[in-house]
């Protein structure tokens, strides 16, 4: 009868047993799960989708980023989906928007550099006009005032002459004559101003050739007016600092200079100082053939 009882007593300890050890499983196991569970945010971080392999999870939150103009998140994302897309149909439109969001960072040498290269990289994309536009704008944007050097002026306006050339219907058209205008209006102001340092520095006939050389370059220069009337004042000057001797034929230049400017600007501004400078120029040539 005891060995009865210590049975039961012991089947009963392991059937306790057992049922705890599986309680116990069955606890660890739920803890897992939750653990698992909380590995996924319930609000999906920036830091999360940029560790993320979920491409597609990138690309949709690399465009809700931009439209909501946070632009450096957007620039992360673009950033890893420009080499796994390329090559896929998704590739113009990352590429062209990561340009875009270093465009909107002001970051012009970089997003003009990716523009450029979207322009050869898919030529035949939706995105390639505007993007041949962009790259050439962020060379307008980076063209320095008159003063320093114009390199990139020039680049500005190689790349917008190429963009009229491949687009010549294109709805910017007039847009882009209109730049290309305001960057050539800053090459003609520097051709301008460094010539006519000669004069202000005091080197008349250095001046005169300058000034001349200038128009050459640039026979529609706004500038066109002052630039004829300090050729004619530097000739003038030149002859009145010359010895005696060499008077009479750099005045007779002058007169030329005078010449010119009437009659290329018969109306314009200096007109009065002109015929001032040429009653002075005759009056000076009437007392050296009285000697």
């Amino acid at each position: 009868m005891k060995r009865i009882v210590y049975l039961l007593v012991i089947i009963s300890l392991i059937l306790g047993a057992c049922s705890q050890k599986g309680e116990l499983a069955a606890t660890g196991e739920n803890r897992r799960h939750k653990k698992k569970e909380q590995r996924i945010p319930k609000k999906i971080t920036f830091n999360y989708v940029l560790r993320s392999r979920d491409y597609n999870l990138k690309y949709q939150k690399a465009f809700e980023y931009y439209n909501k103009k946070k632009y450096y998140k957007a620039l992360d994302l673009f950033g890893q989906l420009v080499p796994h897309y390329r090559g896929t149909s998704r590739g113009d439109e990352v590429l062209f928007y990561y340009a875009m969001t270093n465009y909107m960072l002001k970051d012009y040498v970089t997003a003009g550099y990716y523009f450029k290269n979207f322009a050869y990289s898919y030529p035949n994309s939706e995105f390639a006009e505007e993007a041949m536009f962009m790259s050439a704008y962020c060379y307008y944007l980076m063209s320095p005032r008159w003063s320093l050097d114009q390199e990139m002026t020039n680049d500005a306006i190689t790349q917008f002459e190429m963009f009229l050339s491949k687009y010549p219907q294109s709805d910017m058209v007039d847009s882009v004559n209109h730049l290309i205008d305001k960057l050539r209006y800053k090459l003609q102001e520097k051709s301008y101003r460094n010539a006519k340092l000669y004069y202000d520095l005091g080197y008349y006939n250095a001046a005169a050739i300058a000034l001349d050389n200038s128009l050459k370059q640039y026979p529609d220069s706004p500038f066109k007016d002052e630039i004829l009337y300090y050729i004619a004042l530097s000739r003038y000057n030149y002859a009145s600092n010359s010895i005696t001797d060499k008077q009479e034929q750099r005045f007779l230049d002058a007169l030329d200079a005078i010449l010119t400017y009437k009659d290329q600007m018969p109306d314009g501004r200096y007109i009065d100082k002109i015929n001032e400078l040429e009653q002075k120029i005759n009056a000076r040539l009437e007392k050296l053939h009285s000697k």
